[in-house]
C-alpha cells in the first residue's frame, strides 16, 4: 500500500519546511563578529609551599596549587571563542612550557585536562628561586605575543640573600602580563609528602633550610657568631626561623612585578581571575566565529509547533 502525501495540505509543507531548515544545524552554522580576544600563558609554580592548605572550597581546606587548577578551569569557561590558552610550570630556577596557546574552545578538552593534570611531583628539582624562574619565563616569551599570567606564593627556598639581588632590568616591560599572588597571610604548616606521593605530616624546622648558604653573608662580620671567613662566613650556629611554615610574600611579588613591568594581582577566590586578566590591555580584536545552530533549530521548532495550529 502506497501512501501518497496530500499536496494540498499545509502541514505537509511545513513538516518539509521543518526538516530541511532543521538538517543545515547538522552542518554547524556559524556566524562572525567582532569581540575582545585574548592569548594567555599560564605559568604555575609547583614547588612543595604551593601545597600549603590556605583555601577553602566547600568549607574544605584545598591546597594552594589545587586552588589555582581549579580558578583557572574555571576561568576557561569564561574566555570568549577565539582567544588561546598555553600552559607551562615552575620550579627550581626557571619555568618550562608545557605547550603553546591553543584555542580555548575547540581545545578546551586538552588544555582542561592538562591543567586538572598539574602536580608537585612534576617538579625536577626541590629549590625555588623565583625571580629567577621569573627571569627565565620572560627571556622565554620576550619575542612572543603573548600575556603572562605568573601564580606563584613568593615563598624562595632557601631564602635570598640580599647581596646577590637578581637584576631583571633588562626584561623590564618586555613582556606583558600580571604576577598572581597565591596564598594566606598567615603563616600555615607545609604538608610533607614521600617519594610514593603518600602524605607523610608537615615539614619541621630540621627538615628546611633557614637561611642562604650561597656566597658572603650581607650582615657585618662582626655581628656574625663564630664568622670564619674562609669555613663559615655565616657563622658557626645552626640557622634558625620558620621557613618551614608557609604565608604569601606579597611585598616581595609586588616588588618583582614592578621590576619585571608586570602588574601584581592577588588570587582570593576561583573567580578573582576574572578582573586580572579579562582587561582592555591584554585584549585584541578579532573575529570570533558564533554557533548560530540555535536559530535553525528554533525555526523549526516553530514550524513543528504550527502544524498543530489552525
Amino acid at each position: 500500500m502506497t501512501i501518497t502525501p496530500n499536496l494540498r495540505d499545509y502541514r505537509f509543507w511545513l513538516l518539509a519546511a521543518a526538516l530541511l531548515i532543521l538538517s543545515a544545524v547538522f552542518f554547524h552554522p556559524q556566524t562572525s563578529a567582532q569581540a575582545s580576544l585574548y592569548r594567555l600563558t599560564f605559568i604555575v609554580d609547583i614547588t612543595r609551599s604551593m601545597n600549603t592548605e590556605d583555601y577553602q572550597l566547600d568549607q574544605q581546606p584545598l591546597g594552594r596549587l589545587q586552588f589555582v587548577k581549579q580558578a583557572l578551569r574555571r576561568e576557561l569557561l569564561k574566555l570568549p571563542c577565539g582567544s588561546q590558552v598555553g600552559l607551562g610550570v615552575f620550579t627550581e630556577r626557571r619555568s618550562t612550557l608545557l605547550f603553546e596557546p591553543i584555542e580555548v574552545c575547540s581545545g578546551f578538552a586538552e588544555i582542561d585536562a592538562a591543567i586538572a593534570a598539574l602536580d608537585w611531583r612534576m617538579a625536577w628539582a626541590a629549590d625555588s628561586r623565583i625571580a629567577s624562574g621569573l627571569l627565565s619565563t620572560l627571556e622565554m616569551l620576550k619575542d612572543k605575543d603573548q600575556t603572562l599570567v605568573f601564580f606563584s606564593d613568593g615563598q624562595e627556598a632557601p631564602p635570598p640573600n640580599p647581596r646577590y639581588k637578581l637584576d631583571l632590568s633588562a626584561v623590564k616591560d618586555q613582556v606583558k602580563g600580571v604576577i598572581v599572588g597565591v596564598g594566606g597571610e598567615q603563616l600555615s604548616p607545609i604538608p610533607k609528602f614521600d617519594a610514593k606521593g603518600q602524605r607523610q605530616g608537615f615539614y619541621k624546622p630540621e627538615d628546611v633550610p633557614h637561611r642562604s648558604s650561597f656566597g658572603e653573608s650581607d650582615l657585618n662580620p662582626e655581628k656574625i657568631q663564630g664568622y670564619n671567613a674562609r669555613n663559615a662566613p655565616f657563622g658557626s650556629d645552626a640557622a634558625t626561623g620558620d621557613e618551614h611554615m608557609s604565608r604569601l610574600h606579597e611585598s616581595y611579588l609586588r616588588q618583582l612585578a614592578a621590576e619585571s613591568g608586570l602588574q601584581y594581582r592577588r588570587l582570593t577566590d576561583t573567580d578573582s581571575l576574572d578582573n586580572a586578566l579579562q582587561q582592555a590591555e591584554f585584549a585584541k580584536p578579532g573575529i570570533q566565529n558564533i554557533d548560530s545552530s540555535w536559530r535553525f533549530a528554533g525555526l523549526a521548532l516553530l514550524l513543528l509547533a504550527a502544524i498543530y495550529i489552525r
